[in-house]
């Protein structure tokens, strides 16, 4: 639909797909993205419009930039977020780059994401929530660079996903009544303890399950197959519901307690990517919204400095905020909300103390200031 929508305003467009990866049935499953199935319809669709259609063979970048940062992460003892990596690293790098190889004046995508230009005269562009928020895609978008923003294009973003079956059935277009894509494009199934038993067999290694007051409360087969706030799998027969805490990936251990202790007002962050037109003061902070999960509502934070890294205090304690997931920082909730950058969420938080009642960020001696 990006395609029909630029190629019906008289642009000159070109298509290209990225084929990613290529492993059996995958390929062919309904609700995958970056499948085989997908360049089929791409080529279907860009016959359909009379544009030029090119397939680009990505599989190894994608394999050393995407599915082995995944695996790491998981062996790690944290629950990573593939599609950043995959949108940082190959499609708005390398695609992009060699979009301006080709000359063109843009890179259009279908992400329901919106941007604009700035309203300060800099020519620069802004992101911004979608119009469907129950599609919104900013999250997956936050580590994306400021001169990226300037190139990209998202025709869909002021639509409803309604609104683009009912373009593309208007349009004639083949994949009108395509099934959404849901899954992690290169998990087949939804499994993605096989993938990582593929790539890394030494992954089982068994170790001791944990309650947060220091009693061993039985075995498991290996860390990669729990994650922060999960409660179900555990093999436990407590008096009470127990939730996992913490993943002590490098002692094997898998740290469980109550529910009362997944929440946390500290978020530690790394490898911040700030799209704000101004720096953030040290001294104040910057008060934002921020996402800690893609399916989660923004809640309200402050930004801070400490120790020379970045934190995240939110004004009320989230539950199962989970290492490696990305937190993304907003100037507001609701649509056409500016997205103001992001990190990924890291282990131990350098403002120290207790993660749950500590102490407000005025209360807080901050020493540096982010740049």
């Amino acid at each position: 639909v990006t395609a029909a929508l630029l190629r019906a305003a008289r642009y000159d467009v070109v298509g290209i797909t990225l084929q990613l990866y290529n492993h059996g049935e995958a390929t062919r499953r309904q609700g995958a993205c970056c499948a085989g199935q997908d360049i089929h319809d791409a080529r279907r669709v860009a016959a359909d419009l009379d544009i030029p259609h090119y397939v680009l063979d990505y599989e190894s970048r994608f394999r050393n930039e995407v599915i082995d940062a995944f695996v790491g992460s998981y062996m790690r003892g944290e629950t990573p977020i593939p599609c950043v990596t995959c949108n940082q690293s190959v499609k708005f790098t390398d695609l992009l780059a060699m979009s301006e190889q080709l000359g063109a004046a843009a890179l259009a995508t279908g992400h329901y994401v919106m941007s604009r230009e700035r309203r300060d005269g800099s020519g620069n562009r802004e992101l911004l929530t979608p119009r469907d928020l129950s599609r919104d895609q900013s999250y997956f978008l936050y580590a994306t660079s400021q001169a990226q923003v300037n190139f990209l294009r998202f025709p869909l973003g002021a639509l409803s996903k309604q609104e683009t079956r009912e373009l593309a059935m208007s349009l004639g277009l083949s994949v009108a009544h395509k099934a959404d894509s849901q899954d992690i494009c290169f998990v087949p199934g939804g499994r993605y303890q096989d993938i990582i038993l593929r790539l890394r067999p030494d992954a089982l290694e068994r170790g001791e399950i944990v309650h947060s007051d220091g009693r061993v409360l039985g075995r498991h087969d290996g860390v990669m197959n729990f994650t922060v706030g999960q409660r179900r799998g555990l093999g436990l027969a407590e008096g009470e519901p127990l939730y996992v805490l913490r993943i002590d990936a490098a002692r094997r251990r898998v740290i469980v307690g109550s529910k009362a202790e997944l929440l946390q007002r500290v978020v530690p962050l790394r490898g911040v990517n700030w799209l704000g037109d101004e720096p953030i003061c040290a001294a104040n902070g910057r008060q934002v919204y921020v996402k800690l999960r893609s399916t989660r509502p923004p809640a309200a934070a402050m930004l801070l400095v400490a120790e020379n890294e970045m934190n995240v205090i939110l004004d009320d304690a989230e539950p199962a905020v989970a290492p490696g997931q990305a937190c993304v920082f907003y100037e507001r909730p609701g649509c056409g909300a500016r997205v103001l950058g992001g990190g990924i969420i890291g282990r131990e938080a350098a403002l120290g103390g207790d993660a749950t009642t500590h102490p407000s960020p005025r209360e807080i001696s901050l020493k540096s200031e982010y740049v």
